[in-house]
C-alpha cells in the first residue's frame, strides 16, 4: 500500500502500520476472503437531487451482497486498527462534533488534527455567523490566529471577513486584506467576499480596482459585483456587468433581475423580457428567478405579463399581496377581490393583516357601502386592532359614503398618526363636510401634517367652495409641492378664479420646471365654464411643455374638443378626434359600477353588452320621461360629438354609463331604498342634475 500525496510521513506510517496487520493474515484465511460465496453483481442506481431544476442524479454503486462484499468488510476492518482517530465526524449536514480524546494523539498525527481543528473552526464559524453572533465568530478566528497561524484554512479568513462586514467594521475588515493579501489574490473565493466588503461600506472604487485585477473572475464575483453596484444605487452598471458573465448562474440572474425592476422603465422591461425568453432550460422553472422576474414585470408596470408568470411562481402571502396592490394601483379592484377569493380556497396560505389592507382598498376604491360591509364582516376580529387595518377601514367608510363608522374608528385610536388625521380629514371633504375637515385639520399635531394632508384639507375647501379658507391654509404651508400647488389651482378654478389661478402656475413656474397635472385642473375647469380662449391658451402651453406624454395630451386634446362641441363648433370638435384616431391614440372610457346582490355591474356610454340591453333602455325612457315631467331639461352642451341619425339630445344624454346603471337597480330590485353608484371619471354637468 503506497502513500498518497499530502502529509506524507503520515500516510507513509499508516501503510507500514496497514502492512503489517496484512502480512501475517494472508496466509492464514485471508485467501478465503478471496472465495465470495456471495452471488449478486453491484448495483448501479441515482438518487434524484431535489433541491435542483431538472432533477439530476447522484451515482450511487452499491456492493451489498456481491463478490467484492465480504473482502470489503475485511480490509473495512483492518483499515480502521490501523487508521488514527478522527478528531471530527459529521453527523449530518449541519452536525460536526469534535472528539476531546483527539489532543492526546501521537505527534505522528499532529498534521491531521491541524487540518481536521481547521475544518472545525470553519463550521463553528460558520454557525456563528448565521446566529448573527459576529463577535463570537471574530474571537474564534483570533484564537485560532495566534495558535495555528501557519495552517490558518483560506476558509476561515473568508468566515471573518464575513463577520466583520455584517459587524459593519471597516477597519477590521481593513486589517485582513492588508493581513492576508498573498492569499486573497490567490482564492477567488475569498476575493469575492473581500469585493462585497468594500461595496457594503460603499467604496465601489476600491472593489471595482480588485475584481479588474482578478484574472481569474468567477460567477461568484461577478455577483459581487452585481449586489455591490445595486447596494450603492450604481443599477445600469450590475446590468451592463452581468453581459459580460459568460455562463450566468441562479444568482447573476436574480441580481440582474433585481436591478432592472428598481429601475422600472421601458427598457429595463424589455431587458426582463429577453432574459426571460433566453433562460438556459435549467433555470426555465426556477423559482427564484421567476419570483425576482414577476416583481420586476409589477415594477415595470406589465400587468399582463405579471399576471401570466404569478401562476409559475411560489404562492406565498407576498406574492398574493403584491399583485393585490398591483392591481389596485392599476384600478382594476374587481380583480384583487377575485384574487381573495382565490387566497382562501388555498390552505397553504395564512392571511396576515396586509392582505386586509390590500382588501380594503379595493373596497375604498370602488366606493360602494354594500361591498365595503361586506369586506369588513370578512376581517379577522384579532387584526380590527391593527393601526394598518384602523386606518385603511377610515379610508373605505369615507369613501363609500359612511361618515359616522369612519368617525368612530378614528375616534377609537389612541395615537392618530398621519395617515389616520390625513384619512379622516379627507373623509369629512368628500361627504361634504369641509367644516369639520377644518376643524380636524387645525387639531392635528404639527409633525403629523405632511403633504397628502395639506391635499386633502384644500380639496374639501375646493369642493365646498370655500375659497378663502383655502387661501388661510395654503398660504401657512411652508413646504408647498407640486401637488399642494395643483390642489389650489384646481380650488380656485372650480370657483372660476381663473386669473388668479393662473398667476399661480405663473408664479410656480418660475422657479419650478411646468407641471402637467396643474395645467390639467385648470383646463378641465375651464371646459366646464365653456371657456374657449383659456382652453386653447392651456392647451397650447401643455402641448408646447409636453410634446412626449401622449397620455396627458389626450386627455387635454378631448377636454378642448368638449369645449368646441359645448358651444356649438362641432366640426372643431370633430377635427380633434378624427386626428386622435389617425393616430391611433384612445381616451379612457368613462365607466359606471354599481352592486346589485353581491354582484358588480360595470356599463359603458351606449353599452350594448348586457344581455337584458332592451330591458335597461326601455326603463332609462321611462326615467326620462318622469324627469321631463319635474321640468327637466336636457343640456345639449354636454354632448361632446355630433348626433347620429335618428338620435336626439334626450337619447344621447340618457345612453351615458350612470343613467344605464341606475335603470339596471330598478329592473332587478323596483323596490330599491339605496342605489349607489362610482365612477372613474367625472360625472357629465347633465347627469349630476
Amino acid at each position: 500500500m503506497a502513500a498518497t500525496s499530502g502529509n506524507s510521513k503520515i500516510y507513509s506510517s499508516m501503510a507500514e502500520q496497514f502492512n503489517q496487520f496484512l502480512s501475517p493474515r494472508v496466509m492464514t484465511g485471508f485467501n478465503v476472503k478471496l472465495q465470495s460465496i456471495c452471488l449478486s453483481l453491484s448495483v448501479f442506481y441515482g438518487l434524484p437531487k431535489a433541491n435542483k431544476g431538472e432533477y439530476p442524479v447522484r451515482p450511487i454503486i452499491s456492493t451489498l451482497d456481491s463478490y467484492q462484499y465480504q473482502l470489503s468488510k475485511y480490509l473495512g476492518k483492518g483499515i480502521r486498527e490501523v487508521r488514527p482517530q478522527a478528531s471530527s465526524y459529521i453527523k449530518d449536514t449541519s452536525n460536526i462534533e469534535l472528539n476531546k480524546e483527539f489532543v492526546d494523539v501521537q505527534n505522528t498525527s499532529k498534521g491531521l488534527y491541524e487540518i481536521d481543528l481547521c475544518r472545525y473552526k470553519i463550521i463553528e464559524m460558520k454557525k456563528l455567523n448565521d446566529k448573527k453572533e459576529f463577535e463570537k465568530a471574530i474571537d474564534l478566528f483570533s484564537k485560532y490566529e495566534e495558535k495555528s497561524n501557519e495552517t490558518l484554512c483560506d476558509l476561515s479568513v473568508n468566515q471573518v471577513l464575513k463577520s466583520f462586514t455584517n459587524r459593519k467594521d471597516f477597519q477590521g475588515g481593513l486589517n485582513i486584506h492588508q493581513r492576508y493579501l498573498s492569499r486573497i489574490e490567490k482564492n477567488s473565493f475569498i476575493l469575492a467576499s473581500l469585493i462585497h466588503f468594500y461595496m457594503e461600506f460603499g467604496n465601489v472604487n476600491v472593489a471595482e480596482e480588485l475584481f479588474k485585477k482578478s484574472k481569474n473572475k468567477t460567477v461568484g464575483m461577478y455577483g459581487a459585483m452585481m449586489k455591490g453596484y445595486i447596494k450603492n444605487s450604481l443599477l445600469n452598471k450590475a446590468i451592463e456587468i452581468f453581459f459580460k458573465i459568460e455562463n450566468p448562474d441562479e444568482i447573476n440572474y436574480v441580481l440582474l433581475l433585481n436591478a432592472c425592476s428598481r429601475i422600472g422603465t421601458e427598457e429595463t422591461l424589455n431587458i426582463v423580457k429577453k432574459i426571460l425568453l433566453n433562460l438556459p432550460n435549467s433555470y426555465q422553472n426556477n423559482k427564484n428567478i421567476l419570483t425576482t422576474a414577476f416583481d420586476a414585470f409589477i415594477k415595470c408596470n406589465d400587468l399582463s405579463n405579471a399576471e401570466k408568470i404569478f401562476p409559475k411562481i411560489k404562492q406565498t402571502v407576498i406574492s398574493y399581496g403584491n399583485l393585490m396592490k398591483f392591481y389596485n394601483k392599476n384600478n382594476q379592484e374587481e380583480k384583487t377581490l377575485n384574487l381573495y377569493k382565490q387566497m382562501i380556497i388555498d390552505d397553504n396560505i395564512q392571511l396576515d393583516p396586509i392582505i386586509y389592507v390590500h382588501l380594503i382598498n379595493a373596497a375604498a376604491h370602488i366606493g360602494i357601502l354594500s361591498i365595503s360591509n361586506s369586506i369588513y364582516k370578512q376581517i379577522p376580529k384579532c387584526f380590527l386592532q391593527n393601526i394598518f387595518i384602523k386606518n385603511a377601514l377610515i379610508d373605505m367608510w369615507g369613501k363609500s359614503g359612511d361618515i359616522k363608522k369612519a368617525k368612530d374608528i378614528f375616534q377609537s385610536l389612541t395615537k392618530p398618526d398621519t395617515i389616520g388625521y390625513t384619512s379622516m380629514i379627507n373623509s369629512y371633504g368628500l361627504n361634504g363636510m369641509a367644516i369639520e375637515a377644518i376643524e380636524l385639520f387645525n387639531k392635528t399635531p404639527e409633525e403629523f401634517i405632511l403633504e397628502e394632508t395639506c391635499v386633502s384639507i384644500l380639496n374639501a375647501c375646493s369642493h365646498a367652495g370655500l375659497v378663502d379658507h383655502a387661501r388661510s391654509i395654503f398660504n401657512n404651508i411652508n413646504n408647498k409641492t407640486d401637488k399642494i400647488y395643483t390642489t389650489m389651482v384646481d380650488c380656485l378654478s372650480r370657483s372660476s378664479l381663473f386669473e388668479e389661478a393662473l398667476k399661480l402656475i405663473d408664479h410656480y413656474e418660475s422657479d419650478h420646471s411646468p407641471s402637467p397635472t396643474m395645467l390639467m385642473s385648470l383646463l378641465s375647469a375651464a371646459r366646464n365654464r365653456k371657456n374657449k380662449e383659456l382652453s386653447e391658451k392651456i392647451f397650447n402651453r401643455i402641448k408646447g411643455n409636453f410634446p412626449e406624454l401622449k397620455n396627458r395630451l389626450i386627455s387635454a386634446s378631448i377636454l378642448l374638443s368638449n369645449v368646441y362641441a359645448s358651444i356649438g363648433e362641432i366640426k372643431k370638435s370633430s377635427n380633434i378626434r378624427n386626428k386622435l384616431y389617425q393616430q391611433g391614440l384612445r381616451k379612457i372610457s368613462g365607466l359606471s359600477f354599481t352592486e346589485i346582490n353581491g354582484k358588480i355591474f360595470k356599463f359603458r356610454a351606449h353599452d350594448q353588452t348586457h344581455p337584458r340591453s332592451k330591458e335597461i333602455y326601455d326603463e332609462v325612457q321611462k326615467i326620462s320621461k318622469e324627469l321631463i315631467e319635474y321640468g327637466h331639461q336636457y343640456d345639449a352642451s354636454w354632448i361632446t360629438r355630433g348626433l347620429n341619425e335618428n338620435e336626439t339630445i334626450e337619447s344621447n344624454l340618457c345612453g351615458h354609463s350612470e343613467r344605464l346603471a341606475i335603470a339596471w337597480n330598478f329592473i332587478e330590485n323596483p323596490n330599491i331604498r339605496r342605489i349607489q353608484i362610482t365612477k372613474n371619471l367625472r360625472i357629465c354637468g347633465d347627469c349630476r342634475m
